[in-house]
């Protein structure tokens, strides 16, 4: 076979032309349907309201103010406010492998995917071939509002929340400033600068942000295990969005939002690079009538390529093992609902949505002298269509909520293909069958508020993922380590309860706590299957020194515990603390066996976030201090990553109308947060202790 049958570079072309297309429009709409002067018509930018019901649920909001005044500036690091929101690494987006940032909520872990959904002005956000999340794509200074559900089974906004949903909002008029920029020089000669400029009109308003930001990096590698092979690994991140709202009615909006990024990082040894690009578009028109309605219409382009080295015993050498050069994915998907008038007391949303993804990864392996010898072709499609209905009734201190969905699914056109360089001899040449199923989720809650300070909730719930196109299809490598894929994978299931409490003591403070208990069925892990050297199916040839393990469908995963929030405002001083505790353990039988009663990979028991925060006159101040329990490495929880406390601060200092001098420091106590262990004992490290100082205006 050859590279030209997946054209994943005429692909990638086309949809991005598309995209650039649709996104010239924001521009040239606000330009030319404006109304008159004399006339009034108010937009948000936002889609139709929040449920009443979502009272009976466990939702934690973050606001504008903490998304832009965070240590790191990164979104990953503003989600760790969230107790028990965790990414399957340690490492944030600078240092971590791309595809080892799927997020998840509750101890629901096993490998990197995604088990919450994440959405952004109502367009899903996982990778369309991996399910990981690019968090580079997104400047923190582009967002409104971040409200995370714990909990799975949501309707309105499509499968795949298991563990929970994170809805992020684009910043509103009344959010922005016509131009916002800032600059910070870092450690380890690092830059990071946002930008955003914007026209706010009768009717309408228009948005462009950017984002850019560099590092030489550091090592990964902790010291003591270095070798020669060992260096700094640095980064390069850039995104953009521009997004222009318009009233075209009274009571009617159009959305249009088009965004780019370019991710290239670097796992600090030669031959570990990777990249990721991608282009996002999206039209959204919202009605806002006695019949309040959306309709959502999206694409998404993504380009991945990474490289994979394996490093000898004595780390003096560094060896080319697995080049992924090209893995193309293209995401289509649309949405409609609409929410008659029933009246103030009963809320209702009906509606359906699709979602379509496709693509493969093309890699050369099987190194032989530092040459390729084999070459692998692999991908495929897959296609969720559903229809939903969420509705709540408010009956005095009493909410009561429902909500429903029904899924049709599709996994198609499955293939691997494997051939000889040299001679072209076919390996393998396997079409996988087409599978296809039906899923009924759903969601019931109440709230009743006894007394005017107590709201007690209580919420049951079912949810499902599809395998992601990566698990069923892609192996991949993370030091000498190989996992292979498995392209027989079934879709996971959830089934959950949870209850709790929000009390409201005194004007300005709120304190909230739930208990849950979880059961993930069909759970994807990646299982050891055996141990180097040796070749192994799917992945080629493993060292002495590595693991060989493979995606599985689990029995279950079981996950209990309890999440705590606390809030709390006087005057210029605020506070916030979470803490998410997690008993979580693997059901397991057959050729995993071995795995059952042990907790799943990298889920720690224990995770805390702490903030305080001063604000007066323009002047801003704050510290944050996070706490990640111990979490195993690995499925046989052989090797564990120590406990960690890191500090962060923020601080803003307002020197002339508009300008203020910004310093941040992340890991101010240098804490070694292990991220990493490798079969071959080697442990890496997430961020160390970095330092910046910056300007910020805001005209």
């Amino acid at each position: 076979m050859t590279t030209a049958k997946f054209r994943p570079m005429r692909l990638f072309s086309t949809r991005l032309s598309l995209c650039l297309a649709l996104g010239t429009a924001p521009s040239a709409v606000l330009a030319q349907t404006l109304p008159e002067t004399g006339s009034t018509i108010t937009v948000t930018g936002r889609g139709l309201a929040d449920q009443p019901g979502d009272r009976a649920l466990d939702v934690v909001t973050i606001d504008r103010d903490r998304i832009t005044q965070n240590a790191s500036q990164r979104l990953e690091n503003v989600l760790a406010d969230v107790a028990g929101l965790q990414q399957f690494r340690r490492s944030d987006s600078r240092s971590a492998h791309p595809t080892s940032q799927g997020i998840t909520l509750r101890g629901l872990g096993g490998n990197a995917s995604s088990r919450a959904l994440l959405v952004l002005d109502g367009v899903p956000q996982a990778d369309p071939f991996g399910g990981w999340v690019v968090f580079p794509a997104y400047a923190t200074g582009r967002l409104g509002r971040i409200r995370v559900t714990r909990g799975g089974g949501s309707g309105f906004w499509g499968p795949g929340a298991l563990a929970g949903t994170i809805e992020m909002d684009s910043a509103t008029p009344d959010q922005l400033a016509p131009l916002d920029l800032a600059l910070s020089y870092g450690s380890r000669d690092s830059v990071d600068a946002q930008g955003s400029a914007s026209l706010v009109r009768d009717g309408g308003f228009l948005t462009v942000s950017g984002a850019y930001a560099r590092g030489d990096g550091f090592t990964p590698i902790v010291e003591g295990q270095r070798g020669p092979v060992d260096r700094p690994a640095p980064y390069e991140q850039y995104s953009g969005a521009a997004r222009g709202v318009v009233g075209i009615t009274p009571s009617t909006e159009l959305q249009m939002t088009l965004a780019a990024f370019h991710d290239a990082r670097d796992r600090g040894t030669d031959f570990t690079d990777n990249r990721s690009d991608g282009a996002d578009a999206s039209i959204r028109l919202v009605g806002r009538g006695a019949w309040s309605w959306s309709a959502l219409g999206y694409v998404q382009t993504r380009q991945f390529a990474s490289r994979y080295a394996s490093v000898n015993s004595t780390r003096t050498a560094a060896t080319l093992t697995l080049d992924q050069y090209n893995v193309p994915a293209t995401g289509l998907g649309a949405r409609v609902e609409v929410s008659p008038p029933l009246g103030e007391a009963v809320k209702l949303r009906l509606g359906g949505d699709i979602r379509d993804t496709s693509g493969g990864t093309q890699e050369l392996y099987t190194y032989v002298a530092g040459l390729p010898t084999r070459r692998r072709e692999a991908g495929g499609a897959t296609r969720t269509m559903g229809l939903f209905a969420d509705g709540s009734v408010e009956a005095g201190a009493l909410t009561l909520t429902a909500a429903a969905r029904v899924d049709d699914w599709r996994i198609r056109n499955g293939r691997l293909d494997e051939n000889a360089l040299a001679t072209g001899a076919v390996l393998t040449d396997s079409d996988f069958p087409d599978r296809s199923g039906q899923e009924f989720t759903g969601r019931l809650g109440v709230a009743l508020r006894p007394v005017e300070p107590v709201t007690l909730r209580a919420a049951a719930y079912r949810g499902w993922r599809l395998p992601t196109l990566n698990e069923l299809y892609r192996p991949f490598r993370a030091g000498a380590d190989a996992t292979a894929a498995n392209a027989a994978l079934n879709p996971e299931h959830v089934e959950g309860i949870e209850g709790g409490f929000d009390l409201t003591p005194v004007a300005g403070v709120r304190l909230s706590a739930t208990y849950f208990l979880n059961r993930l069925t069909d759970a994807i892990a990646n299982v050891t299957m055996g141990r180097g050297p040796g070749t192994f199916p799917g992945v080629g040839f493993v060292a002495a020194n590595g693991v060989y393990r493979m995606r599985q469908n689990l029995d279950a995963i079981r996950s209990q515990g309890f999440e705590l929030e606390a809030n709390a405002q006087a005057g210029p001083v605020s506070a916030r603390a979470s803490w998410s505790h997690v008993d979580a353990r693997v059901e397991a039988s057959g050729l995993a066996a071995p795995l059952d009663g042990l907790r799943p990979a990298q889920t720690p028991r224990d995770q805390l976030s702490a903030t305080l925060a001063v604000a007066h006159r323009g002047a801003a101040l704050s510290g944050t201090v996070r706490h990640v329990g111990r979490q195993f490495e690995d499925d046989q929880n052989v090797r564990s990553l120590a406990p960690a406390t890191t500090l962060d601060a923020y601080a803003a200092v307002p020197v002339t109308r508009g300008w203020l001098i910004e310093a941040r420091a992340e890991n101010l106590a240098d804490a070694r947060v292990e991220a990493a262990y490798s079969g071959a004992g080697l442990i890496e490290r997430a961020t160390p202790r970095t330092l910046w100082i910056g300007v910020r205006t805001r005209l």
